[in-house]
């Protein structure tokens, strides 16, 4: 990672900072963007290698004032997200457009802006964070779903264009992840059902085989295999890190 700069969206928190403070650890110089300052702020002191941005991944105009400021990663990674829960009928189109604006316009944006700035790439990588949402259904959270379900298929079709340049593109795509989004799923949980706040994470805890909820450094992990040498040829893939939920 020495000498390669990262852009991840949605680094203030959970999963983002995690892969914020491993890059930096090894050697990346990582800019974390967000539309909160304390909250990137704070995932900043991890390590002297990370800076701030704000931004927001929904508006083109916010996104490209982030790629003017810091100039044109290596590796970007559109982490941004987040989700919604309620019973198809009862979702109204305003959750509907926010979902498919943070999960999958976002992603659209920060890859476009990303391609605009690379002059004959000899090396770059695209990484999307979906969901095994993405990869299969779940009750309640019909629009979420279909956002991540349309980040694998720009991650597919874009791998198509990119094939014969330097950049691969690829989606991760965790089950539950112990974050704080999922905390807030846990405790949307509660206020909706009445169920103890225990009861409810072990329901989540039992989607996977494993039985437990996978831990944001496994997705980290993953995708610092996809930037290491040997991973060039992988690229248009969803890779599932769900202890074999999918």
């Amino acid at each position: 990672m020495k000498g390669k700069t990262v852009l991840i969206t949605g680094g203030g928190t959970g999963l983002g900072a995690d892969m914020a403070a491993r890059f930096a650890e090894a050697g990346a110089r990582v800019w974390i963007a967000g539309r909160t300052a304390s909250t990137l702020q704070k995932a900043a002191e991890a390590h002297a290698g990370i800076h701030t941005a704000e931004a927001d991944v929904t508006d083109e105009t916010s996104v490209a004032a982030l790629f003017d400021f810091i100039d044109t990663p290596d590796i970007v990674i559109a982490n941004a997200g987040a989700s919604a829960s309620a019973p198809f009928t009862r979702t109204d189109l305003a959750t509907w457009q926010a979902m498919i604006d943070v999960n999958l316009t976002g992603v659209f944006l920060t890859f476009r802006e990303a391609l605009r700035r690379l002059d004959k790439p000899s090396w770059a990588r695209l990484i999307a964070v979906a969901s095994t949402a993405g990869l299969k259904g779940y009750g309640y959270v019909a629009p979420y779903a279909a956002a991540k379900h349309g980040v694998v298929g720009l991650v597919r079709s874009l791998a198509q264009e990119t094939a014969k340049t330097g950049v691969t593109v690829n989606a991760l795509c965790p089950g539950f992840l112990d974050t704080e989004m999922t905390d807030r799923s846990i405790a949307n949980i509660v206020e909706k059902t009445g169920m103890d706040a225990a009861k409810a994470r072990a329901n989540l805890e039992r989607m996977s085989p494993q039985q437990r909820l996978i831990r944001p450094e496994e997705v980290t992990a993953a995708a610092l295999w996809l930037c290491a040498p040997g991973a060039e040829g992988i690229t248009g893939q969803a890779i599932s890190i769900s202890g074999g939920e999918t």
